[in-house]
């Protein structure tokens, strides 16, 4: 049994209490005897408001199941986005607004780059992610497969000089095009000085050349004569030449640069919700005490390799000599945003009076913010915001309703804390089909505190086929990425972002690149994010986002979003084109593919989920090709496989039959894993198995097709 106290008509789990009182409230300026009271205030009025907008949910969700049943021989388009304004699910649009955020780091407001998003319970991932504002670009590029092998360019075992040039000359390419010379090439460099506050590069011949543009250079250390660190800037963004004639590389290459930093994550987002597996008070505790060390800067952790072991923490700011030969500092470490959990899930950690667990977003919402105190509070060390802001991600909204919810959420937060109004800033989540619909009312519910929306695919394509579960069976997985909804979903975010005032104020952001090894096809396609006009993308990993970082350098985003501002709109009706299978016909061969693909990823991605309670992981594919995996990817597979089931693509026996060979090949996958529980020979016991069926044959009674409330329930069973 799980220990209480009694605190304010609150029973709180004891890891939560005590974590609060004794880590959290010191230093704060609020005392336990204030605080508990007041979230006890937040939720008696929130809990209420927040349990009717999932009964509208609901609501909604029945009539359009009515309305699909009733036409299955077809219907009108014309008829349906009528029945959807009848019904509230579309709402009007209204007069033209700009959002109003103050306050706001100049990451967000000024510079277009790399965003990760890592699961705030791993406290590794978590001071990776922080200190990922500046990486290697000569290591991002060796370890992986952007530089070919070719030609005696192996990249396994020892330090290869044929692969290391390899890089070197990526590095002077990439140099040329955002830092030209005035004339000659990078390639050319033998040396470099500061001369009268300019940047003076010596070339091969002994000519002497400057920057095209000599006000990209910014700073540097060292003498003039023999500076070790250049420091340039491009589009807004830093990079760093670094020389060293002692070091392995700088001492081969004829100017000494030993390696070349960019400028790369510059925000984070600190994840709560889909990458992670938090379902009781221990999970909780454990998300907020690393939330905590990453807002007070003192979070470390202890990484063991082989019989040696360091200790990680987050790095300090950067120092320089300004071009003008004064002080220079740069932050060194990304600005941190907390995304909270969305409405719909309760949590054990706190139950209510009527013994009812609490809404976790209110939870995370108040403690998230009562340990972002200490930031606001700081008067030395490391700092997250320099403008004094908070910023929380809200991800699942449905709707305006749901958006002004937490507007009014995060008001009341800020009057228990006294904080300043939109001291809290929100990031909305364009994931779910009614936030897409309407997303221009949405941001209108949050205008004085928006500061970041994005596109996420993959939810919102889980979200388009719940919505949809019942006017037919829906496209192959593969092709629905390729039709007009999607398009016209991700274009209509950037335009109705930008018609909103957006810029120069928030993100308008571009979702994950989800396989992590393939670098050099990340290169080729991901430069298409900024070239939409978003100012930040997600990436899976800190070396992703220092080769991520490149393209905002090629792409000048803000005077592209200049040009994207006088294109025509994208129609909210290609958005609401449902992305059925239509007259397609599939053979069995085809049908059993698609089955067996979404089975094998949903099952290698639950068994690690509920019984290791890895939230997020690179987990094989049906071809052994690693693929960032997480909540949102498994809600798209089981949804389509219960589409397909409920329309009789597919039956009950051929699913399990799928089910059951998949999990076989999942189990050989992680053959090699100690901490791996198999899910056969005998499936009926095993807890992941059965979760992974739920999802399937449960499918069409999930709450808008979320996979949260059953991988939770059988995440409990398998801690128990």
């Amino acid at each position: 049994m799980t220990e209480r106290v009694l605190e304010s008509g609150l029973q709180i789990a004891k890891p939560i209490y005590d974590l609060v009182n004794q880590s959290i409230i010191p230093g704060t300026s609020l005392s336990p005897k204030e605080f508990w009271p007041k979230f006890a205030a937040i939720v008696e009025r929130f809990a209420p408001l927040n349990r009717d907008l999932l009964a509208i949910r609901v609501d909604l969700q029945s009539q359009i199941d009515a309305w699909h049943s009733s036409h299955q021989d077809g219907f009108e388009f014309s008829q349906y986005k009528t029945f959807l304004e009848q019904i509230g699910y579309l709402v009007p649009a209204g007069e033209d607004f700009e959002v109003t955020p103050e306050h706001v780091d100049t990451e967000i407001t000024q510079q277009a780059g790399p965003q990760l998003v890592v699961p705030i319970m791993n406290a590794r991932f978590a001071l990776n992610a922080a200190n990922a504002r500046w990486g290697s670009l000569y290591d991002g590029l060796y370890g992986n497969d952007v530089i070919s092998e070719e030609g005696g360019a192996d990249k396994g075992g020892a330090y290869n000089p044929v692969r290391g040039q390899k890089v070197i000359d990526y590095g002077r390419d990439f140099l040329d095009v955002a830092v030209p010379l005035v004339e000659g090439s990078h390639h050319q460099a033998t040396g470099y000085s500061v001369v009268d506050k300019q940047l003076h590069i010596t070339l091969e011949g002994g000519s002497s050349v400057t920057l095209a543009a000599s006000n990209q250079f910014i700073g540097y250390l060292g003498e003039t004569g023999f500076p070790t660190s250049i420091l340039l800037k491009n589009n807004n963004l830093h990079l760093e030449i670094q020389v060293d004639s002692n070091h392995n590389v700088g001492s081969a290459d004829k100017a000494s640069v030993k390696d070349i930093v960019l400028e790369s994550a510059l925000t984070t987002i600190m994840d709560c919700e889909d990458s992670v597996a938090a379902v009781d008070a221990e999970d909780k505790a454990l998300a907020y005490a690393n939330w905590l060390g990453l807002i007070k800067g003192d979070l470390e952790e202890t990484i063991v390799r082989g019989d040696k072991s360091f200790v990680r923490k987050m790095s300090a700011d950067r120092q320089y000599t300004g071009a003008d030969g004064s002080a220079l500092s740069l932050k060194g470490r990304s600005l941190m945003f907390i995304r909270n959990v969305g409405h719909l899930m309760t949590n054990p950690a706190i139950l209510l009076s009527d013994g009812s667990e609490i809404p976790e977003g209110i939870m995370d919402g108040v403690i998230t913010s009562l340990i972002s105190l200490h930031d606001l509070n700081r008067q030395s060390g490391l700092c997250n915001s320099v403008s004094g802001s908070t910023y929380i991600v809200k991800p699942k909204m449905h709707g305006p309703d749901e958006v002004a919810f937490t507007n009014d959420l995060f008001d009341a937060i800020e009057d228990a804390f006294n904080l300043d109004r939109h001291t809290i800033k929100v990031g909305i989540m364009d994931e779910e089909r009614r936030t897409s619909v309407n997303l221009k009312e949405c941001i209108r519910a949050a205008k004085g505190r928006v500061v970041f929306i994005n596109t996420g695919f993959l939810d919102r394509t889980g979200d388009e086929i719940h919505t949809s579960m019942l006017a037919g069976p829906f496209a192959l997985k593969g092709k629905l990425k390729t039709m007009p909804w999607i398009t016209a979903y991700e274009d209509q975010n950037v335009d109705v972002g930008l018609a909103c005032g957006l810029k120069g104020k928030a993100q308008i952001g571009k979702g994950m690149w989800a396989i992590p090894d393939n670098m050099a096809d990340m290169m080729r396609i991901k430069i298409g994010h900024p070239k939409a006009g978003a100012n930040c993308a997600w990436v899976p990993s800190p070396t992703a986002a220092t080769l991520h970082a490149m393209h905002y350098h090629q792409v000048n985003v803000p005077k592209l979003q200049d040009q994207l501002m006088t294109r025509t709109q994208a129609n909210v009706d290609d958005i609401l084109t449902i992305p059925l299978l239509g007259n397609t016909k599939l053979s069995p061969q085809e049908v059993q593919l698609e089955l067996d693909n979404n089975a094998q990823g949903m099952l290698g991605y639950v068994v690690r989920w509920v019984e290791q309670g890895v939230g997020c992981s690179k987990v094989p594919d049906i071809d052994n090709v690693g693929l960032m995996e997480d909540r949102a990817t498994l809600r798209i597979s089981s949804q389509h496989i219960a589409n397909w089931l409920y329309h009789g693509m597919v039956d009950v026996e051929q699913v399990n039959e799928t089910l059951e060979r998949m999990a076989t090949v999942v189990d050989g996958q992680n053959v090699d894993d100690s901490d791996y529980v198999p899910m056969g020979p005998d499936f009926s016991q095993s807890t992941a198995f059965r979760a992974a069926s739920d999802l399937v044959f449960k499918g069409l009674e999930q709450p808008s097709g979320y996979t949260e409330p059953l991988l939770h329930a059988y995440r409990q069973q398998a801690k128990a």
